[in-house]
Order: C-alpha cells, then sequence, then structure tokens
C-alpha cells in the first residue's frame, strides 16, 4: 500500500515538476551595463504566429521598462533579438499499483505496472541584448518550458509574461568589483 501511496503523490507532482521553466544567462563582464538606457528590438527567429509574437515583444517591452530601459528606434544603446525554438520530447511516467514482488517475505509479488509515454512541447526562447556600437551580444538569457497546446489566450499572456520575467531577472547583472 505504501508504494501506490508513494506512486499517486508522485503522479500528482508531476505536472508541477514538468511545468517548471528553467532558466540560465551569461554576461560581457567587460560591458558597462550603467550606461545603456535605451534600446531596439531587431527581428530575430520568432514564433511564426503574430499573435505569440506580440505577447513576447509587449512581454519584453513591459519587463525592459521595469529595469529603467526605455525604448529608442532612433538612438538606441541596445539592441533587443528574441529567438524562439521547438522540440518534442517523451515523457514517460510508470508506477506500480501493487505490492511487487517480495513484499510479504515470498515471491510472486501481484498488482500491475502502468506505463504512459506522452510526448509533449518544450519551447527555448533566447533574449540576446547587444551593444549598437560594438555590435556584441553583451547578456543573453535563455529559458526553457514545456507548452501548454490547450492553453486559453490568457493563460498564454500569464506564461509568457511569467517567462519574460524569469529571463530577465538577472539582467543587469551584478558585476562584483
Amino acid at each position: 500500500m505504501r508504494s501506490f501511496i508513494v506512486a499517486a503523490v508522485a503522479t500528482l507532482l508531476l505536472p508541477t515538476a514538468a511545468a517548471a521553466q528553467k532558466t540560465t544567462y551569461d554576461y560581457d563582464k567587460s560591458a558597462t551595463f550603467d550606461a545603456y538606457k535605451t534600446y531596439t528590438l531587431k527581428d530575430g527567429t520568432k514564433v511564426g504566429d503574430p499573435l505569440i509574437d506580440n505577447r513576447i515583444v509587449n512581454a519584453l517591452e513591459a519587463e525592459l521598462k521595469k529595469k529603467g530601459l526605455t525604448r529608442s528606434d532612433t538612438t538606441p544603446d541596445l539592441a533587443i533579438v528574441y529567438h524562439v525554438a521547438f522540440d518534442k520530447q517523451q515523457d514517460i511516467t510508470a508506477w506500480n499499483t501493487g505490492g511487487g514482488p517480495y513484499r510479504y517475505g515470498w515471491g510472486g509479488g501481484w498488482g500491475t505496472t502502468d506505463i504512459r509515454v506522452n510526448e509533449i512541447l518544450v519551447g527555448t526562447l533566447v533574449v540576446d541584448i547587444a551593444d549598437v556600437k560594438t555590435n556584441q551580444v553583451v547578456w543573453r538569457g535563455l529559458g526553457v518550458k514545456e507548452v501548454n497546446t490547450t492553453a486559453k489566450p490568457e493563460q498564454r499572456d500569464k506564461s509568457i509574461q511569467q517567462a519574460v520575467q524569469k529571463i530577465l531577472k538577472e539582467y543587469p547583472p551584478k558585476i562584483k568589483k
């Protein structure tokens, strides 16, 4: 019975773990992040769905504004480019609904093992921030997360906003001197 409860709890927690976004970032340690005040958006690798692409742009602009940056398409300090990629992966879940062999000190066991294979869509969002004067990337953030293909528009808004916020959390980097 104990193994059944453990399997049930693990199954309930799986969607939470699978939905967690993994992020990372890197930056040029010689860049003068304090000097950057303005930005422009440049085309990267878009999703191809104007509704999703607009959500990403709106989320980026909102987050960059919180960071103290102002959009300027005429004299920007930074060029912001985002790239999106998708990949299909298999999620394999298995659990035993019985006691298993040797549960009571003798062979034979009982119960069944349930194995499920689900195909999931995983999206990667990369945000590159480049210094316009040097034409070099000074900061890159990356987020990877399972994509909910059945999400309603409000859920998509929230998911994209949270993803961009988490990716840009460490911008500008806290450089130790």
